[in-house]
């Protein structure tokens, strides 16, 4: 049994530029409560860990982010990494809270982008998975923002404006952009298309993509990542067996019998850590079945 890693996999610039900033301003604000308005990054395990330090995760499905601020009196407030609506940060400061921003360079470049265009006239079809707080940030921007998450939302656009542009979220699948922007080209072919994935959403995709000889492929990761769910969701295309796990614990020996070459993946929010941890387990298994 043969053990790869693919490479690239794992933590990326902004998912590590997001946790310095909380690391950095535990440092600076010694003795403060500190809250993060949502997950810094979509993984349990950094969440767990910031806990260790004191950070408080304010995190609940059933709560919006104006809610969740209501939550917090005094101390500083982190936004996460996924973006934050422009209101939710003036009120915020007007709370006369310590604000703090950790919203990845590439979201705030699409958020750029849409209020750009906005601004120009345009109406903006923006593709994206539903209540995702990157997409609930740009939604928050204008009425004339039109979500979609599948092919039968495009069916249903009635949009009337010689001006409309099309955009993303950050960590769509590749394969899906080609798809769903291809469909809008043919129902508004005058539309600017403006593909907004990051590069390191599209780098780890496509390695994967690029396998052609795996028999399982390990995707180490948070169910609630949606890059982690791209990658697990594009390897099925590669792999007959694809497993998204968080850690080695969620390895079934039995899903290894008789296979061959075994790749391991891993999300943009992943960290480092249970990536070698999950590897040297497998090279663990790997050795016992050649004794």
């Amino acid at each position: 049994m043969e053990i790869r890693r693919i490479v690239p996999s794992g933590y990326c610039k902004g998912v590590i530029n997001a946790i310095n900033i909380v690391k950095k301003a535990r440092e600076e604000h010694a003795g403060e409560n500190i809250y993060i308005l949502g997950m810094i990054v979509h993984n349990s395990h950094v969440t767990d860990e910031l806990s260790k330090m004191g950070i408080i995760t304010l995190d609940d499905p059933l709560k919006s982010k104006d809610e969740l601020l209501d939550e917090i009196d005094e101390g500083v407030v982190i936004f996460t990494a996924h973006g934050i609506a422009d209101s939710i940060k003036e009120k915020a400061i007007a709370k006369g809270l310590t604000v703090i921003d950790a919203t990845c360079s590439d979201v705030l470049k699409t958020k750029e982008l849409v209020k750009d265009h906005l601004d120009k006239g345009y109406d903006v079809i923006y593709f994206g998975k539903k209540k995702h707080p990157e997409a609930e940030s740009i939604l928050s921007l204008s009425p004339l923002i039109h979500f979609i998450t599948s092919k039968e939302d495009i069916e249903q656009l009635d949009i009337d404006n010689d001006r409309i542009i099309v955009t993303n979220q950050t960590t769509m699948s590749y394969l899906e952009l080609e798809e769903m922007f291809g469909l809008l080209k043919e129902k508004y072919p005058h539309c600017i298309i403006e593909k907004e994935i990051c590069n390191a959403t599209s780098a780890r995709q496509k390695a994967v993509t690029d396998i052609k000889d795996g028999d399982v492929l390990y995707v180490v990761g948070d169910v609630k990542s949606n890059n982690t769910s791209k990658l697990a969701t594009i390897g099925r295309n590669s792999f007959q067996n694809v497993y998204l796990i968080s850690s080695k614990d969620d390895i079934n020996k039995k899903d290894l019998t008789g296979q061959d070459k075994i790749y391991v993946t891993a999300g943009a929010s992943t960290p480092p850590k249970l990536i070698d941890e999950v590897l040297n387990y497998l090279n663990e298994l790997a050795a016992e079945s050649l004794e």
